[in-house]
Protein backbone atom coordinates (compact mmCIF):
# COMPACT_ATOMS: atom_id res chain seq x y z
CA UNK A 1 0.00 0.00 0.00
CA UNK A 2 3.15 2.52 0.69
CA UNK A 3 4.78 1.18 -2.01
CA UNK A 4 1.69 2.00 -4.05
CA UNK A 5 1.48 5.28 -2.77
CA UNK A 6 4.59 6.30 -2.99
CA UNK A 7 4.83 5.28 -7.00
CA UNK A 8 2.00 7.70 -7.25
CA UNK A 9 3.66 10.55 -5.21
CA UNK A 10 6.86 10.03 -7.44
CA UNK A 11 4.86 10.32 -10.77
CA UNK A 12 2.96 13.02 -9.45
CA UNK A 13 5.77 14.89 -8.87
CA UNK A 14 7.54 13.95 -11.86
CA UNK A 15 4.70 15.24 -13.79
CA UNK A 16 5.16 18.28 -11.88
CA UNK A 17 8.62 18.44 -13.09
CA UNK A 18 8.11 18.08 -16.36
CA UNK A 19 5.14 20.63 -16.68
CA UNK A 20 7.00 23.19 -14.91
CA UNK A 21 10.15 22.44 -17.79
CA UNK A 22 7.40 22.44 -20.34
CA UNK A 23 6.26 26.27 -19.26
CA UNK A 24 9.80 27.77 -18.72
CA UNK A 25 10.81 26.19 -22.28
CA UNK A 26 7.33 27.69 -24.13
CA UNK A 27 7.78 30.83 -22.04
CA UNK A 28 11.87 31.03 -23.66
CA UNK A 29 10.33 30.15 -27.05
CA UNK A 30 8.02 33.29 -26.15
CA UNK A 31 10.84 35.63 -25.34
CA UNK A 32 13.32 34.53 -27.97
CA UNK A 33 10.10 35.33 -30.71
CA UNK A 34 9.03 38.87 -28.69
CA UNK A 35 12.95 39.99 -28.98
CA UNK A 36 13.81 38.34 -32.46
CA UNK A 37 15.98 41.41 -34.32
CA UNK A 38 15.39 39.68 -37.75
CA UNK A 39 11.58 40.55 -38.02
CA UNK A 40 10.80 41.78 -41.34
CA UNK A 41 9.98 45.03 -42.02
CA UNK A 42 7.28 46.63 -44.31
CA UNK A 43 6.88 49.88 -45.45
CA UNK A 44 3.85 51.06 -45.74
CA UNK A 45 2.75 54.28 -47.97
CA UNK A 46 -0.82 55.65 -47.64
CA UNK A 47 -3.33 54.99 -50.84
CA UNK A 48 -4.19 58.08 -52.29
CA UNK A 49 -6.87 57.51 -54.92
CA UNK A 50 -6.69 59.40 -58.66
CA UNK A 51 -9.64 61.50 -57.85
CA UNK A 52 -8.71 61.89 -54.35
CA UNK A 53 -10.84 65.34 -53.03
CA UNK A 54 -9.88 67.75 -50.33
CA UNK A 55 -11.39 66.91 -46.86
CA UNK A 56 -13.32 70.16 -47.01
CA UNK A 57 -14.77 69.18 -50.94
CA UNK A 58 -16.58 66.41 -48.93
CA UNK A 59 -17.68 68.09 -45.96
CA UNK A 60 -19.65 70.47 -48.53
CA UNK A 61 -20.85 67.99 -50.62
CA UNK A 62 -22.14 66.04 -47.46
CA UNK A 63 -23.71 69.36 -46.50
CA UNK A 64 -25.19 70.45 -49.57
CA UNK A 65 -26.45 66.31 -49.86
CA UNK A 66 -28.07 67.06 -45.95
CA UNK A 67 -29.72 70.63 -47.00
CA UNK A 68 -31.15 68.87 -50.14
CA UNK A 69 -33.04 66.51 -48.07
CA UNK A 70 -34.26 69.19 -45.58
CA UNK A 71 -35.85 70.85 -48.48
CA UNK A 72 -37.17 67.89 -50.39
CA UNK A 73 -39.05 66.55 -46.25
CA UNK A 74 -39.84 70.55 -46.13
CA UNK A 75 -41.95 70.36 -49.73
CA UNK A 76 -43.36 66.58 -48.92
CA UNK A 77 -44.88 67.84 -45.79
CA UNK A 78 -46.22 71.03 -47.50
CA UNK A 79 -47.68 69.11 -50.13
CA UNK A 80 -49.23 66.36 -47.59
CA UNK A 81 -50.68 68.66 -45.68
CA UNK A 82 -52.44 70.17 -48.63
CA UNK A 83 -53.70 67.25 -49.62
CA UNK A 84 -54.72 66.61 -46.45
CA UNK A 85 -56.53 70.03 -46.14
CA UNK A 86 -58.37 68.95 -49.40
CA UNK A 87 -59.53 65.27 -48.29
CA UNK A 88 -60.68 66.98 -44.62
CA UNK A 89 -62.85 69.65 -46.89
CA UNK A 90 -64.24 66.88 -49.68
CA UNK A 91 -65.35 64.79 -46.31
CA UNK A 92 -66.86 67.70 -44.59
CA UNK A 93 -68.53 68.71 -47.91
CA UNK A 94 -70.13 64.92 -48.73
CA UNK A 95 -71.24 64.24 -45.07
CA UNK A 96 -73.13 67.87 -45.23
CA UNK A 97 -74.73 67.13 -48.58
CA UNK A 98 -75.98 63.72 -47.02
CA UNK A 99 -77.44 65.03 -43.94
CA UNK A 100 -78.73 68.19 -45.99
CA UNK A 101 -79.64 68.15 -49.31
CA UNK A 102 -79.96 64.93 -50.36
CA UNK A 103 -83.84 63.95 -50.60
CA UNK A 104 -85.44 61.89 -47.97
CA UNK A 105 -87.21 58.48 -50.01
CA UNK A 106 -89.71 56.48 -47.65
CA UNK A 107 -89.87 53.14 -49.14
CA UNK A 108 -93.84 51.83 -48.31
Amino acid sequence: MTSESDRKKELEHRERILRQREVELRLREMETDIYATDAAFHQTVKHQPENFQKPWMKKLILGGKLFALGVVALVAVRIASVLAGFIIVGALGWMSYKLFFESKKTNL
